[in-house]
């Protein structure tokens, strides 16, 4: 199991208040509307999260508070100041997010992709970059020596210098952490940051979580695994169909009748609970009926039972039991199959063909 050092504060977390207020939320394309009228707080050191079906509206609606997507309708603010349009003031606001598809820059190494997430923190320019001087020199140390902070809190210190691409998927979504962080948020929102992880995974990112909401840095999740969400969360909203449904603590949203007819569905009143024949509702078969279904040889007349039905004409002439060499005729499971049978002019191989 991997283990995390304490880093150096991630957000004031003497603030009180509210860290996010978005309200009345809404979001179409054309004619179809993703997101409607959604309104969520979320406080300082809180862990809230964010549930529903696929195709809910949960990653449009976090498009919507970072940015990449302008609400049609309703307000997002950070910390009483409304957020910008654009994504990068959001991150510099202190804001910063995962994807739920990793988006890692698979070609630089562990370090650098950390160092990428410190580019609203520092204020070096252009010329001093292209110039090199000491103030730039002084500043990039300083964005190392935070960046191998936060490697050292997520437990990817040892694999600095590795390729992002060549980490297992577990330390690909611990990475994407750690760069977020590396821009100092008050909010971090993660996007299903236990999407296929096994058991073990997960239960090291929820301790990853709660030692982030100790440091000070609210956090805003979207998760599909109930155990880990109901676990983790201080309050649960319901995202269905683009509109919030209930939102509360855990034991609330678990025994609201809505959450489990979302996830479930409604069944229809009266509906069977076994698939029974249409014709037989007391689920009662005749047993005649069943027998002649499952073997109609049984239920075939015959000439016997019914007089004017003509008996069927042998389909074979070796079918019929004949006399052997012994004189005694062949029981019925004897006969030759049609492809094998001897035409009865001629003598079957091993008899003498001198019959009587």
């Amino acid at each position: 199991m991997t283990t995390m050092t304490t880093a150096p504060s991630l957000a004031p977390a003497t603030d009180t208040g509210t860290v996010l207020r978005a309200d009345g939320v809404t979001m179409r394309f054309g004619g179809l509307t993703a997101v409607r009228d959604v309104s969520l707080t979320v406080g300082v050191g809180e862990i809230v999260g964010l549930i529903g079906p696929n195709g809910a509206g949960k990653t449009t609606f976090f498009n919507c508070l970072t940015g990449l997507y302008v609400p049609t309708e309703g307000t997002v603010s950070y910390r009483g100041t409304r957020l910008s349009r654009k994504p990068h003031l959001v991150t510099q606001a202190g804001v910063a997010r995962t994807f739920q598809n990793i988006r890692l820059f698979a070609n630089m190494t562990v370090l650098e992709n950390v160092l990428v997430g410190r580019h609203t923190r520092t204020k070096e320019g252009l010329w001093s970059a292209l110039l090199r001087g000491p103030g730039f020199k002084k500043a990039e140390r300083g964005s190392e020596q935070r960046a191998m902070e936060l490697l050292e809190f997520t437990g990817l210190a040892h694999k600095r210098d590795h390729l992002a691409r060549n980490l297992p998927y577990g330390e690909q979504r611990k990475l994407e952490i750690a760069r977020a962080l590396a821009s100092e948020p008050g909010l971090l929102l993660l996007d299903e940051p236990t999407a296929g992880m096994n058991p073990q995974e997960t239960r090291a990112t929820q301790d990853l979580v709660l030692a982030i909401r100790a440091q000070g840095t609210a956090v805003l999740v979207i998760e599909h695994d109930m155990r880990f969400i109901f676990n983790l969360c201080d309050r649960v909203a319901v995202l269905v169909q683009g509109q919030k449904l209930v939102e509360g603590t855990a034991e609330i949203v678990q025994a609201d009748e809505r959450v489990i007819a979302a996830y479930l569905g409604t069944p229809v009143e009266g509906m069977p609970t076994a698939p029974d024949d249409p014709t037989d509702p007391d689920g009662t078969t005749d047993q005649a009926a069943t027998t002649a279904a499952t073997d109609p040889a049984e239920s075939a007349p015959t000439a016997a039972t019914d007089p004017a039905t003509p008996a069927a004409p042998a389909t074979a002439p070796e079918a019929a039991a004949t006399p052997d060499a012994a004189g005694e005729p062949d029981a019925p499971d004897r006969a030759a199959p049609p492809d094998r049978a001897t035409p009865p002019d001629q003598p079957a191989q091993g008899q003498t063909g001198d019959t009587p």
